[in-house]
């Protein structure tokens, strides 16, 4: 692309670094910014900004929030005794917009993946030992994607939580062996939260 502003490169190269974002479309948002009174865009960028310098992550559940503890896990009416164990973020988002779930959740920051040099101690997994331990959890659903990884992690998890009286479980496998949670459509992945799965039923199967 030939720019006539360096400005306006400057902005579209930094659009254009987002995630499925291309030139093009960075040069639309950029030109539709343009048109945009500039207080509304001085309000744009300054949400951004203040949104990545204060974000926190919940010290309980690894969520993002506003506060140490996010609005989930301070919820006085979810299920304290059931903990949702999933990969992301994204993932947690995706559960909650099935309204089908009442518990808290733990998010992971990943899954076991050797060949990307991902192990056990670069994942929250010591803090949901601790969780099991010492704070009542009675189940821990396994909500982590179908692949090779998400099983290796899975497996790794059950070995770790079973010297404690839990009860661990795993969404139905409605959701397509290699798929990821995020892209599951919500009445799929609602269903396959309430027919969960004693674990052992899925090693099983497999």
């Amino acid at each position: 692309m030939i720019f006539s502003s360096a400005l306006i490169e400057n902005a579209v190269n930094e659009f254009a670094k987002l995630p499925g974002i291309g030139k093009k479309t960075a040069l639309r948002l950029v030109l539709h910014l343009l048109k945009q009174e500039t207080a509304q865009v001085e309000q744009f960028g300054d949400v951004i900004a203040r949104m990545r310098q204060q974000i926190q992550f919940c010290k309980v559940c690894h969520n993002v929030s506003d506060a140490e503890v996010c609005s989930i896990c301070s919820s006085h009416s979810r299920q304290k005794q059931v903990v949702c164990v999933v990969e992301s973020i994204r993932d947690v988002m995706a559960i909650e917009n099935t309204q089908q779930f009442n518990g808290l959740y733990h998010v992971l920051g990943g899954i076991i993946s050797p060949i990307d040099g991902i192990g056990p101690d670069q994942l929250n997994i010591h803090s949901l030992v601790e969780r099991v331990q010492y704070q009542g959890v009675e189940e821990v659903i396994m909500a982590v994607s179908p692949t090779i990884e998400g099983d290796t992690t899975i497996y790794y998890l059950s070995k770790k939580l079973k010297e404690f009286p839990v009860k661990i479980t795993t969404i139905a496998r409605g959701i397509a062996f290699g798929g990821e949670l995020e892209y599951a459509d919500e009445m799929t992945l609602a269903r396959s939260i309430s027919n969960r799965l004693p674990l052992e039923n899925y090693v099983q199967n497999k």
